[in-house]
């Protein structure tokens, strides 16, 4: 498993967390960056997907 998707999940586990937190105290700042973690964590999971898909591609070969 590529090191971006551990760091994507890990992003977007804290984004959740962030969201959660800023609904219960109605902080809209904290929601918009638990939002922002989220999205990135959700594109570097997926950019170590492909790191992976790659990598056994070329194994295979």
């Amino acid at each position: 498993m590529d090191k971006d998707r551990l760091a994507g999940m890990a992003n977007q586990a804290k984004g959740s967390i962030k969201q959660a937190t800023g609904k219960i105290l109605g902080d809209t700042k904290l929601q918009a960056e638990g939002a922002a973690d989220k999205a990135h964590g959700k594109l570097q999971n997926a950019v170590g997907g492909a790191k992976d898909a790659l990598r056994d591609a070329a194994d295979k070969a």
